[in-house]
């Protein structure tokens, strides 16, 4: 029976529908003389650390934002800045390059990405908690070019400067947007409207709106979509639809009436009742002064206590002072309790309680949507409402008349369980409250159902996860998962990007890299920022993917595997990829006697097109010209190459150290050592670079991690890496000689990578002496800035056991 008059209720109602249309109004327009940062009171973010900024501009270079904790002075320039900042600079290195600088340092200098224009162009910036997102065009979060994410962000930048460098730049309709991480389609909406200004820089800047118009629950208030409950108000009996989850997170609404599915209030008329809802789904409402009794006494049979508390102290302001009160006069009322959060990381900006809400997840309480997974059975009881809020295939799915519309059950299959039980997690916090190390084996799969549903919210932190952790070794399974999805775009080419810096990693440390499709695969090979050791290199990783091979080996051994298979056997399927690719292996940078060796070879004699490229390296470095060398990438050298250093014999000139500190008069980089104890006459970092022996030297102990160690760093600069494969050590005059150490490289000098590892080592066994080690395997083929040898045990000899004596270091490898 009360199922049956909830269902003649809903009958009665009529479908609403929400248009999420905005403006935002925008800045005159502004020219920036070379060497001038303009800044303005306006160009601001609302909340510090998190916004946006869209703008056009036009130069031949450098059109420079900058991004601070407080307004620059009348002669600002980010150059001469020593406070905390972001600079972010689109066509630097005259219009080549996008550039970040992090406080003075440069933090990324990527070529071919974020270049000027003539004409005007559009660009957008946004910040949210370090994480730095830079696209084109006039929609943010559309168009995506990069993204960086600070490891130690500044959570305080909020004032934008406008900047140059040597020539003029233009900017106009300059649009601050405040950032809440709504849905990403919410931006499509923002209706930019043509503006002409005027060319006057003195002209004040117009007042910046960032309305972004209402989203969200405002679409399901007094909506018949996924109504659960029903009031009926006054004597006219007027039907009014909600959603009991939404009711209960802010009051309470059990009556024990026989019928929970309708509420009868026939002494409540309907404005006060709209007023009610529009409070508890938006966290705001306007009410005439004259209704504000009613609607506290309301708010207090259900124990909506936030508006209790609005309602009585507005009409204790007008108690104390009559002149306030206007029986026409409309009153806001704004809900800022501290229970109920305007959950900014939620798909919008709603007045929920999520405490609330995580507890009726977890007893599927007012629950009218069960899902279950094939193979796992009932996974979750959960809310259509909730689900809707965040995932438009879920709107649909209980809304547009499907048989899930109607229906208490889902099926789902190929969905990973845990990683789903993850994602509605998140619906109902706004929080992935996983850390990384238990996020792990999920986070792939969380990826791939948060585009399957479009949880934009949950793509952007997975893909701020990724970023956090993104290494050489996961790059591969990453491309995999990710290439054919296109919102996933930028993700894809940070991945290309870093597998291309580490190429030589990426396809020697295992055979992963074989599973890329060949499009991926061709793009990382012909990327402006790829860096090898050597052309052999690039020869080795084609013929692997070409033959899809299970292990690492080298071109000889394919070359012996054609003894006894013809091309096509050995290459299969891939067998025509091997023409695309070959023309990508640059053979006139191989040195001679490797060219010589190919053109012997089997390849040479069964690929054609193999044999033909190595004649014609051949011939190229025999000094014969070549047709139209200067426009065929096979004759350049790599934008990132490396410098090989490679160890001869002890205390040779042929190390990093040394070739950092003598220059050979090209450069102006410096090296620095520090120790694990203070700077003494005993403990000096310059004596391990001077190349004289010294009878005394060491770095002391110290306590880390409860644990007592010495050691001696190596920094070599900031804008430099090496790819160590070889280091040495002299022994000072001492008799106290390490044992058990270990060689290490780091990329931030804080995480550290273990790239040899000693364990009584007996090597070290008279004063004075010198001794080198090779690093093998793919750890000699990671780049790292920072090098240590740390004690990890006591030494031998001399009463001070933790005392690291040595009087030199030097390392070898590839350097750039």
């Amino acid at each position: 029976m009360a199922a049956g008059r909830f269902l003649h209720l809903l009958l009665r109602g009529t479908y609403s529908h929400f248009d999420g249309k905005m403006s935002v109004e925008k800045q005159k327009f502004l020219t920036v003389a070379p060497f001038k940062c303009v800044w303005r009171e306006e160009l601001r973010f609302k909340e510090a650390g998190r916004g946006c900024v869209a703008f056009e501009a036009f130069a031949q270079n450098d059109v420079t934002l900058v991004f601070r904790e407080q307004v620059g002075s009348q002669h600002y320039h980010y150059k001469m800045d020593n406070n905390p900042n972001y600079t972010i600079i689109f066509g630097s290195h005259r219009n080549r390059r996008l550039k970040i600088e992090a406080s003075g340092k440069t933090v990324v200098d990527v070529a071919g990405v974020g270049l000027c224009s003539s004409a005007f162009q559009s660009y957008w910036i946004s910040i949210y908690d370090g994480l730095i997102s830079i696209g084109k065009g006039k929609y943010p979060f559309q168009n995506l070019v990069f993204e960086w994410h600070d490891s130690e962000p500044n959570f305080n930048v909020q004032y934008i400067g406008l900047s140059s460098w040597d020539k003029h730049v233009g900017y106009r309709n300059i649009s601050i947007l405040h950032m809440p991480s709504h849905h990403n389609a919410l931006w499509s909406h923002i209706d930019y409207k043509d503006y002409e200004g005027e060319d006057d820089e003195d002209d004040g800047l117009e007042n910046v709106n960032d309305n972004l118009g209402k989203w969200g629950l405002l679409n399901f208030l007094e909506n018949w979509d996924l109504a659960d409950v029903l009031f009926e108000v006054g004597t006219e009996r007027k039907v009014i639809p909600a959603h009991k989850v939404i009711l209960s997170s802010t009051g309470d609404f059990s009556l024990g009436s026989t019928d929970e599915n309708v509420i009868e209030l026939p002494s409540t008329s309907y404005p006060v009742l709209h007023s009610f809802l529009e409070f508890i789904y938006i966290g705001r409402t306007q009410i005439v002064e004259w209704q504000l009794g009613p609607l506290q006494e309301l708010s207090l049979q259900f124990k909506v206590i936030a508006l209790v508390k609005q309602c009585e102290e507005i009409m204790d302001r007008f108690r104390k002072n009559k002149k306030l009160f206007d029986s026409g006069k409309k009153v806001e009322i704004i809900n800022l309790s501290s229970q109920v959060r305007q959950f900014g990381i939620f798909p919008c900006e709603v007045p929920l309680d999520v405490g609330k809400l995580k507890h009726f997840l977890a007893t599927g309480e007012h629950s009218d949507i069960k899902i279950h997974i094939e193979d796992h059975g009932l996974v979750v009881q959960s809310h259509k409402l909730i689900l809707s809020l965040w995932s438009a295939p879920f709107a649909k799915m209980f809304t547009n008349g499907m048989v899930e519309s109607s229906s208490s059950d889902i099926y789902l299959k190929d969905v990973p369980a845990e990683a789903f039980w993850v994602m509605i997690q998140f619906m109902y916090s706004g929080v992935l409250e996983m850390d990384i190390t238990e996020m792990g084996p999920i986070l792939i799969p969380l990826l791939l159902l948060a585009d399957q549903f479009g949880v934009f919210v949950l793509q952007r932190e997975c893909c701020k996860r990724v970023m956090e952790c993104l290494s050489e070794d996961i790059v591969c399974t990453i491309l995999q998962a990710v290439s054919s999805i296109q919102s996933y775009k930028l993700l894809e080419e940070t991945c290309k990007r870093n597998f291309a810096m580490h190429f030589d990693y990426c396809t020697t440390a295992s055979t992963e890299f074989v599973l890329l499709d060949e499009a991926t695969f061709r793009e990382i090979l012909l990327h402006a920022d790829m860096t090898v050791t050597s052309e052999e290199k690039v020869l080795d990783a084609i013929l692997l993917w070409c033959m899809q091979a299970c292990k690492v080996f080298g071109w000889a051994t394919v070359d012996d595997l054609l003894i006894s298979s013809t091309t096509e056997q050995i290459f299969g399927e891939r067998f025509q990829s091997i023409f695309l690719l070959l023309p990508f292996v640059r053979f006139p940078l191989m040195p001679l006697f490797l060219l010589e060796k190919l053109e012997d070879s089997r390849l040479s004699n069964q690929i054609p097109m193999f044999g033909d490229l190595v004649k014609e390296a051949i011939q190229y470095s025999g000094g014969i010209k070549m047709p139209e060398v200067s426009q065929n990438i096979r004759f350049q050298h790599r934008h990132s190459s490396y410098k090989e250093l490679q160890y001869i014999c002890d205390g040779d000139k042929n190390g990093v150290i040394y070739f950092a500190g003598t220059s050979y008069g090209e450069h102006a980089w410096k090296i620095t050592l520090t120790a694990s104890s203070p700077a003494s006459r005993y403990t000096d970092s310059k004596a391990l670079v001077s190349r004289t022996y010294q009878a005394t030297s060491f770095a002391g102990p110290r306590i880390e991690d409860g644990h007592s160690s010495a050691w001696w760093m190596v920094d070599i600069g900031h804008d430099h890496q090496l790819m160590c494969n070889y280091y040495t050590l002299r022994q000072d005059g001492s008799s106290t000689y390490i044992r058990s150490w270990a060689f290490q490289g780091s990329v931030d000098g804080k995480n550290w990578t273990d790239l040899r590892v000693h364990n009584d080592d007996q090597t070290i066994c008279r004063s004075g002496q010198f001794a080198s080690w090779p690093v093998i395997g793919p750890m000699a083929l990671l780049p790292f800035r920072f090098f240590r040898v740390i004690l990890t045990g006591p030494a031998s000899g001399d009463p001070n056991v933790w005392n690291l004596c040595i009087c030199f270091i030097e390392l070898y490898g590839y350097f750039i």
